[in-house]
């Protein structure tokens, strides 16, 4: 029941960003309305303070949404996988020292580590995805090098090595199908961190630029007239914590489905 609902929240967010590929109400850069009208004809959920349709804005901001949390999960967990094989498989000394590094990495903050992306580049979804990606690596980092180490201190690993199986078949037959539940569970829920990241750094400016729509832009934009027009503010609001909520209960059933004696002791 928990994956059901994940599944039809998520979906409704994954529909409405497929549908924004092939037809928009209005052009995102049209600022024809009236500005701050509220919802009805011709603009389903009104305009905003620019005059632009809020539900084109919507439909935009949940495709830049979803590409932001599934840039970000592929930078973090390819960048994270790699970085936890490499610990679990390091000397003690080399261990040691990825360890401090990622503990540096993971209390580095994300808005920091984007200002610093973004000096280098421009304000862009693609130095955000960047930014989040690199700070979800070292997250997936120390959870992989766990899982890792865990994995090769199986007798079954001793005795594939005794037979004489290389080490890189090891990691393809056995250390990986057996870390990888519990990393795409992790990564499931790092999908809804990045996309609320994504967010927070478009209400700072250092996002998605105009025209292309971000919740988080949306919601900046829309604070000082909350009371005069709340539709700019509520829409994405809502599909933001529709899409955050959905995707964790979508982890939370992969979890159970992966661990079916939690699912009994629930």
């Amino acid at each position: 029941m928990t994956l059901l609902t994940g599944c039809v929240l998520a979906g409704l967010v994954v529909a409405v960003a497929v549908v924004s590929l092939f037809w928009l109400p209005y052009a995102p850069d049209d600022t024809s309305g009236d500005r701050l009208m509220p919802p009805g004809l011709p603009h389903l959920l009104g305009t905003d303070k620019l005059g632009r349709d809020l539900l084109t804005q919507l439909m935009i901001g949940a495709r830049v949404a979803l590409e932001a949390g599934a840039g970000s999960v592929l930078i973090g967990g390819v960048a994270g996988l790699a970085g936890g094989l490499v610990a679990g498989f390091a000397t003690r000394w080399m261990d040691d020292a990825l360890s401090a590094f990622l503990d540096i990495l993971i209390a580095f903050p994300t808005v920091l580590l984007a200002m610093l992306v973004t000096a280098a580049r421009d304000a862009s979804l693609g130095s955000a995805i960047i930014a989040i990606g690199l700070a979800m690596s070292a997250i997936v980092a120390r959870l992989a090098r766990v899982l890792v180490k865990r994995v090769l201190a199986q007798d079954y690993i001793t005795a594939s090595r005794t037979s004489g199986t290389s080490w890189p078949r090891i990691v393809v037959t056995h250390v990986l199908p057996n870390i990888w539940p519990t990393l795409s569970v992790n990564l499931a829920l790092q999908f809804g961190l990045a996309v609320l990241a994504e967010a927070s750094l478009s209400y700072l400016g250092l996002g998605t630029p105009p025209p292309n729509a971000s919740w988080g832009r949306m919601l900046q934009e829309a604070q000082a007239s909350v009371f005069i027009a709340p539709a700019g503010v509520i829409a994405p609001g809502v599909l933001l914590v529709v899409l955050v909520v959905g995707v964790n209960l979508i982890a939370d059933g992969v979890r159970d489905v992966a661990d079916p004696t939690r699912r009994r002791t629930r």
